[in-house]
């Protein structure tokens, strides 16, 4: 009896199934493999379903992620529930292998070789984290903010395939993982830890940036650095401590002191620029902890690490990015800086793709039209330069209309995140929008020489099975999930 309920259910999944996200998803797929069969295009007329050409072997991809899509929906969706956990431990262990059997390609020991296929651990990966994280949100009882362990729980299943994936030297696939932050904000985790973030890529930036100029005998970089901090220092105290009292003798005392400096200045009296601001930020902090005990402390606290962190972040940001950082990372960062040009070297792909989207136009050249694809001056242009093949041939209009299928899909997969009925469906449907967000984001600035180039593949467009397959499972599991809804309420 209970098998044929089972049989009964796996029928019926398909009336639940979310058809409208399964159809963007095939024009995604589908759309993909023509811009590869674009990009790839040798003028000798092949098929497009030629299996000796990248476009044929992406539409035998395409098949068998149908195949593997079907296979995933026709499972009882509780059995993702019961083996997530499990799942993750294999594939962690799998990740873990890699490292050690996976043979040398291009620097990196990310491929497993199974004859005349090649399959990259880290993209399934993915949905396997994305199950673990679930799970662990959708335990009895389980709210992030609830103690600071549960941080610790979820920080470790996300970064653990980080470190097996670094120890493979693939930094790119990586990082992804990183975007399942989004997911943690979405259930609670505090907006500053955001901003946190966005202020040490800015502090980064612009430390790298104008670390040649001086002023006060300390990089422009630097200086500019720590009037960041000290402004937003004295804005916390003011917006997020709300204490008017504070922010305003905290705020007289750098005006103050900038007064001073620049008196000094005037007279030629030297003042080192870090022990000026060491002094002038530790002066403050040091008054808003005294003073902080009149009121509520957390959040004095708070403001006060952020300062403190800060500062220190900012000394940290030379010895990483000279010593920690490869060669080719520190080439790259400085090519998209605008520090040095490398228009031969690192810059050369950045460069191509830049002028291949720039000669499309509004219209674009039409398809199989483009010159600087066709000719070949883009390296790895089915690949992670796929957009810009899209870029010369279609234009503006082709690039955009890619972008807004995106959009609506991505935005499809936040509403069935957000209809769940359990942590468990919610949590997963956020994991796999903020890895499309962070592939999707990541793919166009390299493109477009606005991110480093870090080998990250621009989801359903690139060529590959192993991310095809990847972005399918991922996908498949949240469609089943979503599917289940009515038997969840039964």
């Amino acid at each position: 009896m209970e098998s044929k309920n089972i049989n009964k259910s796996g029928i019926s999944v398909f009336k639940s199934v979310d058809w409208i996200t399964f159809l963007l998803y095939l024009t995604l797929v589908v759309a993909g493999a023509i811009s590869i069969y674009a990009a790839s295009y040798n003028f000798d007329k092949a098929s497009l379903f030629d299996f000796n050409e990248f476009s044929g072997k992406q539409f035998m991809w395409i098949g068998l992620s149908l195949i593997l899509g079907c296979v995933i929906l026709l499972m009882d969706y509780r059995l993702y529930e019961a083996y997530a956990y499990p799942i993750y431990g294999i594939v962690l262990l799998i990740l873990l292998v890699t490292i050690f059997v996976a043979p040398n390609i291009k620097g990196s020991h990310s491929w497993l070789v199974f004859g005349p296929v090649s399959l990259q651990p880290a993209e399934f990966g993915k949905f396997a984290t994305a199950l673990a994280l679930a799970k662990l949100f959708d335990s009895y009882n389980f709210q992030l903010n609830a103690k600071i362990s549960n941080y610790y729980r979820a920080l470790i299943i996300i970064f653990l395939p980080v470190i097996f994936i670094l120890l493979q030297n693939e930094t790119g696939s990586a990082l992804v993982y990183l975007a399942l932050v989004f997911v943690l904000y979405r259930e609670g985790m505090s907006g500053l830890v955001l901003f946190s973030a966005l202020c040490a890529i800015a502090f980064f930036v612009i430390s790298v940036k104008y670390a040649t100029p001086l002023i006060l005998g300390i990089p422009m970089g630097e200086f500019t650095v720590f009037l960041l901090i000290s402004l937003i220092y004295c804005l916390m105290l003011l917006l997020y401590c709300k204490d008017l009292i504070i922010a305003r003798n905290v705020i007289f005392g750098f005006v103050g002191c900038g007064v001073l400096v620049t008196v000094l200045s005037l007279l030629n009296i030297h003042i080192y620029g870090e022990v000026f601001f060491l002094v002038m930020i530790g002066g403050g902090i040091i008054y808003t902890a005294v003073a902080m005990f009149r009121h509520r402390i957390e959040k004095f606290m708070i403001t006060i690490a952020f300062a403190a962190v800060s500062v220190m972040f900012l000394f940290s940001v030379n010895y990483v990015f000279t010593s920690i950082l490869k060669t080719h990372q520190r080439q790259r960062i400085t090519v998209l800086l605008g520090i040095e040009d490398d228009l031969r070297g690192v810059g050369y792909n950045v460069n191509q793709s830049m002028i291949a989207i720039g000669s499309g136009g509004v219209m674009g050249k039409g398809f199989l039209n483009g010159t600087q694809t066709k000719l070949k001056y883009v390296p790895e242009q089915h690949t992670d330069f796929i957009f810009c093949t899209i870029g010369e041939e279609e234009g503006f209009v082709g690039t955009t209309a890619v972008l807004l299928l995106f959009l609506v899909f991505i935005l499809r997969i936040i509403n069935i995140a957000e209809r769940q009925r359990s942590p468990f469906g919610r949590v997963y449907g956020y994991c796999v929008a903020s890895f499309l967000i962070f592939h999707l984001t990541i793919n166009i600035g390299m493109v477009l020489g606005l991110c480093p180039v870090i080998g990250i593949p621009l989801p359903f467009f690139s060529y590959g099975g192993s991310s095809l397959w990847g972005f399918t499972i991922l996908l498949f599991i949240l469609l089943r999930i979503d599917a289940s809804r009515k038997e969840r309420r039964d």
